[in-house]
């Protein structure tokens, strides 16, 4: 070998390592996988679900002696879930949770938003956002309160009858007559309905009336001023059903899934017992 190679290659060994580190120095480098010092890569934007309140905090807020309008604003804010059977109805009760407060957990998850308004005795009222009128009422498939028809309502009374069991009341045969063929609502089978009553009436006064249909109107036969309807009589058109007290003033019941395909009233009590006009809320059930 020349003495020039010698010293070429002599060169050669000391620029190599130099050019490699200049290499290093320029190249990209990758990402590299981050430890718990190097902090999240973006913002983490998970947030955590609320937690669900229940009876026991509604027991420690009463005794905490919280004004019933702060309870009853945080059972309609706060996500929850209440045990209303009758012995945690009794227990609450017991804890002291007051009436009111007690209806607004009844109504939680029903479709109805409970708030309350001090009236000028001073009393806390419960009503419902979009129900501040006494009426019937079905909940649609948006969880929504809507108002069933009203239609006018021809009533004749007949007989008179008084009778031992409901303490010399007079009953009588009602005959009421609404003009069409069909009601201009169409409801499902197994649709709720609310009854909000107003002051000082209950839920077992009104009358669910299933109607005798003609070509151009609908008919039904009813007994006013009696108690129990269920022993009203085989040719009156009254079908027993179960209304539950879900807050003052206000009873559901559920249309019966196995119910038949017709005619459909109910008979608030103001109509009972008049002669002349009054008004009926009325549904059909399809097919």
């Amino acid at each position: 070998m020349s003495p020039m190679m010698r010293r070429n290659r002599r060169n050669l060994k000391f620029t190599l390592p130099v050019a490699l580190l200049l290499l290093a120095a320029i190249a990209p480098t990758h990402a590299q996988v981050p430890t718990q010092d190097d902090g999240p890569l973006q913002p983490n934007t998970d947030t955590a679900r609320p937690k669900q309140i229940g009876n026991d905090t509604i027991i420690r807020m009463a005794k905490a002696g919280l004004d019933d309008n702060i309870i009853l604003q945080t059972i309609n804010l706060q996500p929850g879930h209440y045990d209303v059977t009758p012995d945690d109805l009794i227990a609450l009760k017991a804890a002291g949770v007051s009436q009111q407060v007690i209806a607004a957990m009844q109504a939680h998850g029903t479709g109805l938003d409970i708030r309350a308004h001090r009236t000028t005795t001073g009393e806390i009222t419960p009503q419902s956002f979009g129900l501040d009128d006494p009426g019937i009422y079905y909940k649609d498939k948006q969880g929504e309160w809507i108002p069933l028809k009203i239609e006018r309502l021809t009533i004749k009374s007949g007989g008179t009858v008084k009778s031992l069991l409901t303490h010399g009341i007079i009953s009588r045969d009602m005959n009421g007559h609404i003009d069409g063929a069909r009601s201009p609502l169409v409801l499902p089978t197994g649709v709720q309905i609310l009854i909000y009553a107003p002051v000082g009436t209950e839920a077992t006064e009104y009358d669910f009336l299933r109607f005798r249909e003609h070509s151009d109107n609908r008919e039904f036969r009813t007994l006013t001023g009696g108690v129990f309807h269920s022993e009203s009589g085989a040719d009156r058109d009254e079908i027993e059903f179960t209304p539950k007290k879900i807050a003052p003033q206000m009873y559901t019941f559920t249309v019966p899934i196995d119910i038949e395909k017709g005619e459909y009233g109910v008979l608030p009590p103001a109509s009972a017992g008049m002669q002349g006009t009054g008004k009926i809320f009325t549904f059909s059930i399809p097919e």
